[in-house]
């Protein structure tokens, strides 16, 4: 069995989708030394150093580990197979008994997405006000 790559770069493109967050904003939260284009560069990048990915994942509060390991296809595959329950026969992983609730790490990112965006509107709202 061949085993999947997790491309770190994709991942936080993903994340930053889902949260809203647009590259120039990214960049900007990174510093003087990002700007669009270099952010549109590290999302091509399979692999991402340690510093820059804690940088990100700190900006965007999410666990590196998150970019580190998130694999789209496995989370899209989980949350199908858990989304209908034909004749009410559950999936044989869920004899696994998860250590946490699934619906429940979803709702907590939802609310996580939420409060960035608000961050991300207010501090936007500034830079406005201060031009």
């Amino acid at each position: 069995m061949l085993e999947k790559k997790i491309h770190q770069g994709r991942n936080i493109k993903r994340f930053c989708e889902m949260l809203g967050i647009k590259q120039e904003v990214l960049a900007y939260e990174l510093g003087d030394d990002w700007n669009q284009k270099k952010i549109s560069l590290l999302e091509q990048k399979e692999l991402i150093e340690n510093d820059i990915l804690d940088q990100v994942a700190k900006i965007l509060k999410v666990p590196a580990d998150a970019i580190k390991n998130f694999d789209e296809e496995q989370a899209i595959n989980i949350i199908s197979n858990t989304a209908s329950f034909d004749n009410c026969q559950q999936p044989a992983f869920f004899n696994n008994q998860p250590t946490f609730n699934p619906l429940d790490k979803m709702v907590e990112l939802y609310e996580r997405m939420l409060e960035q965006q608000k961050e991300m509107i207010d501090r936007l709202e500034k830079l406005i006000r201060e031009k």
